[in-house]
């Protein structure tokens, strides 16, 4: 059963809330750390990470970690790493954990805060899952403008002006961008991003966010040029030469267009928006470990339909 718990946090000396799932048994299991988005906290957004740990009898927890990115104590500032640090320790002094197995995962703004986390503390997990992360906040704010979306106030508020106008906000904005710390993730921390062809049109993250990402984790001759990321944002499509003509059976029906390796790092576009597919991001977490390093062979066959969440924050 998941409840509602608080736990220490020592940044303010604060009991912060989470929700909890706990593995039967005493011997020590898989943690899931799972990350909720942009616009909300710790009381939505864990139901279909609960329903994969349930079946997989792993421990689960989904910190609120300051809540919704509209303030200064949340969107990636030095309380949100601090809290979700402090989120694994909990676990672990307080349960059996496998230790070669501590997943973090997130979408949308919980991709963002999934791929920060691979940045500043790539010591803590076995693999990290993003899924269309808005991970550079400078980028973003001036990309949320042509949308038309609240974002860019958001990241205003949060970082105390608009990085365009205020040379303190856009350090700031820099600061708590993913982009600015992946570089302490190459080689030493395995990471898979996803997100859908569609976003930025259908959604409100241009699929570049996710790609610039990937570039810093890979190795110079394996990244997307820009070129070929304007053409992705601008058509919706990829360049003939980097399409995919592989199989994943565990994206089912969806169209994987564009798939690429590079160190520890992987990158997919598939056919969808502003989503996360619960299923292979999970499904792929467990094959990873610690120990022996990135897994990334095909799933042999779906167990079960695709979940998934269509995220608008």
């Amino acid at each position: 059963m998941i409840k509602e718990i608080t736990y220490p946090c020592k940044i303010d000396n604060s009991d912060q809330p989470a929700m909890f799932f706990q593995a039967s048994g005493n011997e020590p299991r898989p943690l899931l750390v799972a990350l909720h988005t942009w616009s909300y906290d710790h009381t939505s957004g864990f139901e279909e990470f609960l329903r994969f740990v349930r079946k997989k009898n792993w421990h689960l927890i989904f910190p609120e970690f300051r809540g919704p990115n509209w303030t200064s104590e949340a969107c990636g500032s030095e309380y949100v790493v601090s809290d979700i640090e402090d989120a694994v320790r909990f676990v672990k002094d307080n349960y059996p954990v496998d230790d070669d197995k501590v997943y973090l995962c997130g979408g949308s703004g919980g991709g963002y805060a999934a791929l920060l986390m691979a940045g500043r503390r790539p010591d803590l997990w076995s693999a990290v899952s993003a899924w269309c992360p808005c991970a550079d906040l400078v980028r973003w704010f001036s990309e949320g403008k042509v949308l038309g979306t609240e974002y860019p106030e958001h990241i205003a508020t949060a970082c105390g002006g608009s990085p365009e106008l205020s040379e303190k906000a856009h350090a700031e904005a820099l600061r708590r961008s993913a982009t600015t710390w992946l570089v302490n993730a190459v080689n030493c921390c395995t990471v898979d991003i996803s997100t859908g062809i569609h976003d930025g049109h259908t959604g409100s993250v241009p699929v570049s966010q996710a790609v610039r990402c990937f570039n810093i984790l890979a190795g110079e001759s394996d990244r997307i040029s820009e070129a070929d990321m304007d053409f992705i944002n601008k058509n919706e499509k990829i360049p003939a030469e980097l399409l995919f003509h592989g199989e994943d059976p565990s994206f089912g029906e969806r169209t994987i267009y564009l798939r690429r390796q590079s160190n520890r790092a992987r990158l997919t576009l598939f056919e969808g928006g502003h989503e996360i597919l619960f299923f292979p991001a999970c499904q792929w977490l467990e094959r990873q470990s610690r120990a022996n390093g990135p897994d990334w062979s095909p799933v042999p066959e779906v167990m079960e339909p695709n979940g998934q969440t269509a995220l608008s924050r």
